[in-house]
């Protein structure tokens, strides 16, 4: 049986912001770390903050506290949602960076060079939306948005913001996106029902964002495109998810025909070696273990929170600042908001917003669909957060800095140009550089 609320059952979370706030900026400010927040263990943080809601959990034997844990690790949303994790890994891991480089190619081709921003955008949310990854589709596509900026002389602010602003919104409606897949799982809701939802918010956003793109694009004096060789069947992975997805397979349905709908492409095509194709599916499993360790541990440590009656706190506060239905879908937004702030994870935020969330929707009668779209599209993506600084990284570290070198251009966050694109508040800024000689 839970007991009364209790606000010292919170805790936990409490040490868990504390701890991962702080240390980040600890690194981050103080000793000038160069990404220091994602220098500390998310994994780590949750661990401590379990042992202090074993703690503080009295009465009970340690078994008995186990056992709580364990109706929460094992709810059977929580189960399917590690599995779905697992599975989109896999399907990201073998369609590749050639996939997403042939789709941005093939539009390229065939568009006049004045578009080439606007299919950057529209490329970019495909491929996000496709592979429900904003992060691996900013890795992908920002080398061919710098190709762009040097062959064509568009801004290259303007091309990497399409690339970001692109990502972002084609994740925040993708099937198998982690956020979208958290968000479901613990609402209980359908995705292809929370995808209906977000886009009525997402779309006409991204449509007013095309149109300020094609307006800077036709008042700019631009070169020719120079693309790359592409192959129009290697999109056929992308679609096939994409079109499973919207018609309402089930999402495993989807990813297993998208994984062998892709291998047998990536064999047929000689694209891959099997084994070399092996491996890249093992190692995008395994870069989803950190997101299936966090959902673990949140889901023990909200369970003994439960236990103890935090979330009879929470709700009372809600329920006292908050008295209408649209009070009450305030009130997730600001939850989930708070934790996105405290975490800088989108993932690991609606993972701990989850179930408070879900005992706000049944009190204020909000359809779990509406939860679900409120946790993933309220999330506010912070200059420090993962696409941004993967814009960041790629155009100094990973694969692109020839373009930065030759273009003579650094990204830098937190700058004093903001480009706001898609549904996001990302400010992204390209500074030049001092040439040597």
């Amino acid at each position: 049986m839970e007991n009364e609320g209790n606000v010292r059952s919170l805790i936990p979370i409490v040490v868990f912001v504390i701890l991962y706030l702080g240390l980040g900026i600890l690194f981050e400010y103080a000793l000038d770390i160069e990404m220091g927040f994602y220098k500390v263990s998310v994994v780590m943080v949750f661990l401590v903050a379990l042992f202090v809601a074993i703690y503080q959990t009295k009465g009970l034997s340690m078994n008995d506290k186990f056992s709580i844990m364990g109706k929460g690790v094992g709810d059977p949303n929580i189960l399917m949602m590690l599995i779905i994790f697992l599975t989109a890994g896999a399907f990201v891991g073998i369609v590749g960076r050639e996939g997403a480089e042939s789709v941005a190619y093939c539009f390229l081709t065939f568009i006049p060079p004045e578009l080439s921003v606007l299919v950057i955008f529209i490329v970019s949310a495909f491929v996000s939306l496709a592979m429900g990854t904003s992060v691996g589709t900013i890795t992908m596509l920002t080398p061919i948005s710098a190709q762009i900026a040097l062959t064509t002389g568009f801004n290259p602010a303007l091309c990497i913001a399409s690339t970001v602003g692109g990502a972002m919104f084609g994740d925040n409606l993708s099937f198998i996106s982690d956020t979208t897949i958290a968000a479901c799982n613990g609402q209980g809701c359908d995705m292809k029902d929370k995808f209906k939802e977000n886009l009525g918010i997402a779309l006409p956003a991204a449509i007013a964002t095309c149109v300020i793109i094609v307006i800077m694009s036709i008042t700019s004096d631009i070169g020719p495109v120079e693309v790359g060789d592409f192959d129009l069947i290697r999109m056929i992975p992308y679609l096939v998810v994409l079109i499973g997805g919207i018609i309402g397979i089930n999402v495993f349905g989807v990813l297993i025909l998208g994984i062998i709908t892709a291998a047998v492409i990536m064999l047929g095509t000689e694209a891959v070696a099997f084994t070399d194709m092996i491996t890249n599916m093992g190692d995008s499993i395994s870069g989803m273990f950190e997101t299936s360790m966090v959902a673990i541990l949140v889901a023990a440590i909200c369970a003994l929170i439960a236990y103890n009656g935090g979330f009879k706190v929470v709700l009372s506060w809600i329920r006292r600042k908050f008295k209408s239905k649209k009070g009450g879908m305030l009130g997730i937004g600001l939850l989930v908001g708070a934790l996105d702030v405290s975490t800088a994870n989108n993932t690991v935020a609606i993972i701990m917003a989850n179930p408070i969330a879900k005992e706000i929707a049944n009190d204020y009668d909000i359809s779990p669909k509406r939860t679900a779209s409120l946790l993933d599209i309220i999330l506010m993506y912070l200059p420090r957060d993962h696409p941004v600084w993967c814009t960041d990284a790629c155009s100094s570290v990973i694969g692109c800095n020839r373009w930065s070198e030759r273009i003579g251009i650094r990204c830098d966050t937190q700058s004093v140009l903001p480009v706001h694109v898609a549904h996001s508040d990302t400010d992204l800024h390209l500074l030049p550089q001092e040439k040597e000689g």
